[in-house]
C-alpha cells in the first residue's frame, strides 16, 4: 500500500471519478507511489515527477487504462509491453490494461519500468525528435506560403513545436475543401504569431 502521505488530495478525485478503472487505476497509483515519485496533476490526470521530470502518467479510456512513460522511446522494453499511442507520437509510450489482475501480474514490470525511467530521467537523457521538415506539409498550404509572404514569414518564425502542430492538424483532413477550410480558419493565429492552441 503507497504511503498515505505521498498521496497528493489535489489528485484523489481523479480515482473516484473513473469508476469503470477506478480499482486499477488506485493499483497503478499505489505501485507509482511506492517507487517514490511525486504525484502532481498535470493535463488532468495524474502525473508522477522525479525532480520536477515528468515520469509517467496515469490516463483512462474507453477500452483501457493505461500508464504512458514520458520518454517511453528511451527505455528498453525488455518485455515488449510498451505501445505508441499513434504514428505522430514520438517520444511517449503506453502500457495498456483491461483489469485489475493484468496489472497485479506485471507488478514487478511495472516497478522495473519505473525505475528505469527515473534513472532516465536522473541522467538528463534526451530523444532525438523528428525535424519540422519531415513531417508531410499538405500541398494546399504550400501554396498559401507560396502566395503570401507574410504568412510564410510568420509560420516559419513560429516554433518548431508550433509548425508541427499545424502541419499535422492540416495534413490529417483526408479531403481537400476541409484542409483548405482548416488552413483559412488558422491564417489569422499564424499571422499572430500562435499556435494552434494557444
Amino acid at each position: 500500500m503507497a504511503k498515505l502521505n505521498s498521496m497528493n488530495p489535489k489528485v484523489d478525485w481523479y480515482f473516484t471519478k473513473n469508476k469503470k478503472w477506478q480499482t486499477e487505476i488506485e493499483t497503478l497509483r499505489t505501485i507509482i507511489l511506492d517507487c517514490g515519485l511525486t504525484e502532481e496533476l498535470k493535463w488532468g490526470v495524474p502525473c508522477y515527477t522525479l525532480n520536477k521530470g515528468n515520469i509517467v502518467l496515469i490516463h483512462v479510456f474507453k477500452e483501457y487504462c493505461a500508464l504512458l512513460f514520458h520518454k517511453g522511446v528511451l527505455l528498453k522494453d525488455s518485455k515488449g509491453i510498451l505501445i505508441q499511442q499513434t504514428p505522430n507520437v514520438q517520444v511517449a509510450r503506453q502500457i495498456r490494461f483491461t483489469n485489475v489482475k493484468e496489472i497485479v501480474k506485471l507488478t514487478p514490470t511495472l516497478t522495473a519500468y519505473i525505475k528505469e525511467a527515473m534513472e532516465v530521467e536522473k541522467a538528463g537523457l534526451k530523444a532525438p525528435l523528428k525535424k519540422t521538415t519531415e513531417f508531410t506539409m499538405p500541398e494546399e498550404f504550400q501554396t498559401k506560403l507560396a502566395k503570401n509572404a507574410a504568412l510564410k514569414k510568420a509560420f516559419y518564425t513560429l516554433t518548431p513545436g508550433r509548425q508541427r502542430g499545424y502541419l499535422l492538424y492540416f495534413s490529417s483532413a483526408k479531403q481537400t475543401a476541409t484542409r483548405e477550410s482548416r488552413i483559412e480558419k488558422y491564417i489569422p493565429q499564424i499571422l499572430k504569431g500562435k499556435g494552434l492552441d494557444d
